[in-house]
């Protein structure tokens, strides 16, 4: 393969494009956050590398203008705005940094599990308080996940929640791919995600935003759960109806919830997950661990060395499927 083009729609002062330095000698690099520049440079584009983690404004204004582009990388493991027309209309290869993000989010999900079977908000609020008052506890063994979403997330968390002595429940798209998973005691089909939460102490929403997980853990679902279950949502906001989950912690139908991820963000200042006693968010902060960036980029430049080899691309998206 001869001299490959690539075009990064990012700040070129982005620290994390240093390890751009890495790819094979002769690559021709340019990182710009400039549309103009980056429109004329789109036309010698072999492949674009969206760095913008969260924003392909500029990949989509770019992308129309890529006349040969052969391959298209997004450091963000969500491709729910990524999926233009043009882009879904295009033969083009899209890959995404699944994976890159599966270790925090699943220890994130058990720690919240364990903040809530330990009441931590309250011993801290007692502290604060110098307060001296005993309360009985939970615990996670002999609980039960149920994960909506087994892929890489999903799969992490169970991976850190079984050996905490938990039943493990998950609901996928096909769930003939889990079985003999050793990690899971049942898998549903999404219509049975209803039986699945009802049976579920802590829910996990680990699924991509697509048109069939929209509003997924909805009225229904959240009616059925067990009035002691948490929520905890580390896939995408608008999977879960926001509108139904508020009642549903507003009137105690539910024991709580946690979110990393919401429908709108930034959240708006006055949204009731503020206030609400039962809740607690991070702002969509969780996987930003230590070298987070340096390791999407990383699975970034594995991918790179495929291509110039000719080899099958890492995380090819199924962009009809949306994921």
């Amino acid at each position: 393969m001869g001299v490959l083009t690539l075009l990064v729609t990012a700040n070129p002062a982005a620290p994390h494009l240093k390890s751009l330095a890495q790819l094979p000698g002769g690559t021709r690099i340019m990182v710009s956050d400039d549309l103009d520049r980056l429109r004329e440079a789109a036309r010698d584009a072999d492949v674009i590398l969206n760095a913008e983690f969260r924003d392909p404004t500029l990949l989509l204004a770019t992308f129309p203008y890529a006349a040969r582009v052969r391959w298209v990388h997004s450091l963000s493991a969500g491709v729910e705005l990524l999926l233009s027309p043009e882009i879904l209309a295009s033969p083009v290869p899209l890959t995404n940094g699944r994976g890159v993000y599966r270790r925090p989010l699943g220890e994130w999900a058990v720690a919240v599990m364990l903040h809530f079977a330990y009441d931590l908000r309250r011993m801290i609020r007692q502290q604060e308080a110098h307060c001296w008052e005993p309360f009985e506890t939970d615990e996670l063994h002999g609980r039960t996940l149920g994960i909506v979403g087994y892929g890489g997330i999903g799969s992490a968390a169970a991976e850190r929640a079984r050996p905490f002595g938990m039943r493990i429940l998950a609901v996928r798209r096909k769930p003939e791919l889990s079985a003999g998973d050793p990690l899971l005691d049942a898998t549903y089909p999404p219509e049975r995600i209803t039986d699945m939460v009802a049976a579920s102490d802590y829910v996990l929403v680990a699924a991509p935003l697509t048109s069939e997980t929209r509003g997924m853990v909805g009225e229904e679902q959240i009616a059925a759960m067990k009035p002691a279950a948490v929520i905890i949502n580390v896939g995408r906001g608008p999977v879960v109806d926001e509108a139904a989950l508020i009642r549903a912690l507003e009137s105690r139908k539910i024991r709580g919830a946690a979110m990393d991820v919401f429908d709108t963000e930034p959240l708006p200042a006055g949204h009731p997950f503020y206030r609400l006693p039962n809740v607690l968010m991070s702002p969509h902060t969780v996987d930003h661990g230590p070298g987070w960036r340096e390791r999407a980029l990383s699975c970034f430049l594995e991918n790179f060395a495929r291509f110039t080899k000719g080899e099958p691309l890492l995380n090819i998206v199924d962009k009809h499927a949306g994921y």
